[in-house]
């Protein structure tokens, strides 16, 4: 019962602080008069005002929010703000995340949907990187500028220790998304990033100068924050969650997981998959 109330003592403080970062939607549900806010954070602005506009138009959650909130960033930092916090009942984040500031124990945060593993790889534009120590000394190597990032900065730098490499002995520009790692990469301004593949770069790059750093990368997840048992809504958001997937054009977001099962008597939770 302390537990119980701890919890909720949290989670209404956490509530009442304002987000560093103000990029946001909102929409109003039908229930005009109820003042609860659901609120969701996301890494893109699209993704964050499909699903909002979608849940104001859930007849679930019409019946106990008058409003749904979407903010959205695109560094790592805006998810920690969040995560950190416990800010969003919804939020779209990496586990390792998760993890690291115990958001799941602290705030309760369930895994709702979560995207597919993937694999780290070490990209060139002219030909296939090696995992060898002489190989990296004399190239220019392009890294995502974000600690937390396992494809673009964990996985590479876990790799160079391995090898004996002293970070001060590379030559490496940070860069600011995988986007921005592409475009240095394909301008001629570094030989070698550290990214994950994805099917529109066969348009830039060849597929046989890629070498795998590291397999079964825990995808991103869904979760939902779990104040009360409230499988109504808990199933809900993972319908509409599902429907989103599927309207994606992209290989990989238009695959997610579900982790429960939803019946008339409540939900069951499954798991999250051999991740």
């Amino acid at each position: 019962m302390l537990w119980f109330t701890t919890q909720l003592i949290v989670a209404t403080e956490s509530k009442t602080l304002k987000p560093l970062i103000e990029t946001s939607s909102r929409c109003f549900t039908s229930a005009s008069q109820n003042k609860e806010q659901l609120i969701i954070y996301a890494t893109s602005q699209k993704v964050a005002k499909s699903i909002i506009n979608s849940l104001c138009e859930d007849t679930v959650v019409t019946k106990q929010y008058g409003e749904v909130r979407g903010f959205w960033g695109y560094r790592t930092a805006d998810s920690i703000e969040f995560v950190g916090k416990g800010i969003a009942d919804l939020i779209l984040a990496k586990n390792n995340i998760m993890s690291a500031f115990k958001a799941e124990s602290t705030y309760n945060y369930q895994p709702i949907v979560g995207f597919p593993s993937y694999t780290a790889f070490f990209i060139s534009a002219k030909e296939k990187p090696k995992i060898e120590k002489q190989y990296f000394l004399d190239k220019r190597i392009g890294l995502l500028d974000y600690p937390t990032s396992r494809s673009g900065h964990i996985l590479p730098k876990q790799t160079f220790k391995e090898l004996g490499i002293n970070l001060e002995n590379l030559d490496v520009t940070y860069a600011s998304s995988h986007s921005e790692l592409r475009e240095l990469l394909a301008n001629g301004e570094v030989d070698i990033i550290a990214s994950f593949w994805k099917n529109t770069d066969q348009q830039s790059f060849s597929k046989n100068y890629i070498t795998p750093i590291s397999n079964n990368i825990i995808g991103t997840r869904w979760y939902l924050k779990m104040q009360h048992e409230n499988t109504d809504l808990l199933c809900a958001i993972q319908i509409n969650l599902l429907a989103l997937s599927q309207s994606q054009t992209s290989t990989y977001f238009n695959h997610v997981e579900p982790y429960w099962q939803c019946s008339d008597s409540g939900a069951v939770f499954l798991g999250e998959g051999d991740d």
